[in-house]
């Protein structure tokens, strides 16, 4: 089993190396250029590799960690901390509109609201539907808010990036032999010569 796992690694990790010996990354987190560009071999390793994308992650953990909640609250306090624990804020506000319209149902059906509940569900899906229509959310969306996220996480993984290059020049310009040579701009650095 262990060594099926290793080589399950193995594959995904070459699968990376192989495209990112072909693609040019660009360490400029404020270029929206650079960004889609890291975003989309971010992707393409992600499909070559059958890893998740982000969003695909976190719908992998709501699944996997909330299969055996019985009841809503327990479920809507559940994706609370998950949302924290990837670091997702909530800018909308909806979260407390979820749990404002949970509040709503239960004291409309006067009981705690089980999941298994098909009626009082649909009653808290329509409740739901009403603060997305509120916040402006719409289904046909989401395309574009899991593709915003992929942007976002794209530009977070470039500026940690550019922060490791940049304080790892620095260092190295601290040495007494690299003192006389002027530190290269992070952006014309190519990550294909040092793979």
């Amino acid at each position: 089993m262990l060594k099926g796992v290793f080589f399950d690694i193995k594959n995904k990790f070459q699968a990376a190396v192989d495209i990112l010996r072909k693609e040019k990354i660009t360490l400029d987190p404020e270029d929206p250029a650079a960004v889609k560009q890291y975003a989309n071999v971010m992707k393409t390793i992600r499909q070559k590799a059958d890893m998740f994308s982000e969003s695909q992650r976190i719908k992998h953990d709501i699944d996997t960690e909330t299969q055996d909640i019985p009841d809503a609250r327990a479920y809507l306090l559940k994706l609370q901390e998950i949302r924290t624990r990837r670091g997702l804020t909530d800018e909308l506000g909806a979260e407390a509109m979820m749990f404002e319209a949970l509040e709503k149902v239960e004291k409309d059906i006067k009981k705690p609201l089980l999941r298994s509940d098909k009626k009082g569900m649909d009653l808290l899906v329509a409740e739901f539907e009403k603060g997305n229509k509120k916040l402006g959310i719409r289904k046909e969306d989401l395309p574009k808010y899991e593709e915003n996220l992929e942007l976002s996480m794209a530009k977070a993984q470039l500026d940690e990036l550019k922060s490791d290059a940049v304080e790892a020049m620095e260092s190295q310009k601290k040495k007494e032999e690299f003192q006389d040579e002027e530190m290269p701009d992070v952006k014309s650095l190519d990550i294909r010569n040092f793979i």
